[in-house]
């Protein structure tokens, strides 16, 4: 039986651009269908690919820049006015930006806080974030929300030169996106580490945990500082280890508890390594407890899958309820992709829903000690209305010993 010839893959046409520059122009934003929006560079003068996304946050413009989940993407801020608190080594969630860039309304404001070190613009130079402002954010979020998160080039340019259109919209359709695209392994610390800094305190700053309780293993996936803050001011001596550790090497160091991190890219590819490790640990019985990618892996390690969300969840304002309490919680989140509920085994119970769009936030397992969420308890920015989750963790742990002795 013969078969039709394969036909070639359709070429896109090229966009025109040759378009004229508006008068105090030095950047623009190119999408992958060849739209461009003009507006005037903030931070580093180049040119920076990824999946432009936005995030909803009213304050902390600084730990959204720093967290490792927003590698390989664009972050379009909704919230006007951003660098009005300027920077400071305090206020990262990392060692250094992870962002791709981002999309401001207005220009960066004249820092006035006290704690400011460093004014935003100079803090992005200094790290080599390319950014645009003078943009319509309120027209490209709606365009977001309703098409779903493009991927783009920012391209800055020293003033009195002209963006290279044409070479970003090339960078952004050639650009893989985030499915099948394993970032862990890009944003993991690959050393192993201890971590003792724990709460903050006006004029103290950071305090340390001297006298832990129970020892955790933080699986870094791209682990946000707030995270292990909360672990350690809980009572924990956390060991940190990269994403790609085996469960015979975090069992071998004996935890009371294991904990999966948040973390960027798509959970299919980080679970080629991560499931394994996971399924391990679940078979030793020692308590697990997941944060946003760890979430996604846990699921995928109890045979359920994941897929892409249209324009994904960003911003501190994601109302969501504890179907075990039936309190409603306003949670920070910064997520891509979602557990398929269809997909959950029979010994696996939702335990948190999305009231935005009835998505999973949750999970526990029924025969082990494991559960996770969606979201960020820590927050780092947004609401402490979910720090209990940490509580339950430690008391999961608690229950263990206890059943042990």
């Amino acid at each position: 039986m013969s078969t039709a010839p394969a036909q070639p893959a359709a070429i896109k046409p090229t966009p025109d651009f040759d378009l004229p520059k508006p008068p105090h122009a030095n950047a623009a934003l190119v999408l992958c269908d060849g739209t461009v929006i003009w507006g005037r560079g903030v931070g580093a003068v180049g040119m920076s690919t990824g999946e432009v996304v936005f995030n909803t946050s009213m304050t902390g413009y600084q730990e959204v820049l720093t967290d490792p989940s927003y590698a390989g993407q664009i972050i379009t801020f909704t919230f006007p006015h951003i660098g009005n608190v300027g920077t400071n080594n305090q206020d990262i969630e990392g060692l250094e930006p992870k962002a791709a860039g981002l999309i401001l309304r207005t220009d960066i404001t004249t820092p006035s806080n006290w704690r400011s070190v460093e004014g935003l613009n100079a803090w992005l130079k200094q790290h080599g974030v390319v950014g645009i402002c003078d943009v319509d954010t309120r027209a490209l979020t709606k365009r977001i929300r309703e098409q779903g998160a493009p991927n783009g080039t920012i391209v800055a340019v020293a003033e009195g030169e002209t963006p290279d259109l044409k070479a970003a919209w090339e960078k952004a359709v050639a650009w893989h996106g985030l499915k099948g695209l394993d970032l862990a392994k890009d944003v993991t610390n690959p050393q192993q580490s201890e971590w003792d800094e724990a709460g903050w305190t006006l004029e103290e700053g950071y305090s340390r945990q001297t006298d832990p309780v129970w020892h955790v293993v933080a699986v870094d996936f791209g682990a946000k500082r707030n995270i292990l803050r909360c672990l350690a001011a809980a009572g924990c001596r956390v060991t940190v280890v990269p994403a790609t550790t085996t469960a015979e090497a975090i069992l071998a160091m004996n935890p009371d508890g294991v904990f999966l991190s948040n973390g960027p890219g798509d959970p299919a590819a980080t679970g080629e390594y991560a499931v394994p490790m996971i399924q391990g640990i679940l078979a030793s019985g020692v308590p697990l407890f997941g944060i946003c990618l760890g979430h996604q892996m846990l699921a995928r390690a109890v045979g359920a899958s994941t897929y892409k969300l249209e324009k994904g969840h960003r911003g501190a304002n994601h109302p969501v309820q504890d179907l075990q309490t039936g309190k409603v919680e306003i949670t920070s989140q910064n997520h891509g992709f979602c557990v398929d509920e269809s997909t959950l085994p029979a010994g696996v119970e939702v335990t948190h829903r999305s009231l935005f769009d009835k998505t999973v936030e949750g999970i526990a397992l029924k025969d082990k000690p494991a559960f996770s969420v969606q979201y960020h308890p820590e927050a780092r920015p947004g609401p402490q209305d979910s720090h209990y989750l940490f509580r339950r963790f430690l008391d999961v742990i608690r229950q263990r010993r206890e059943q042990a002795a």
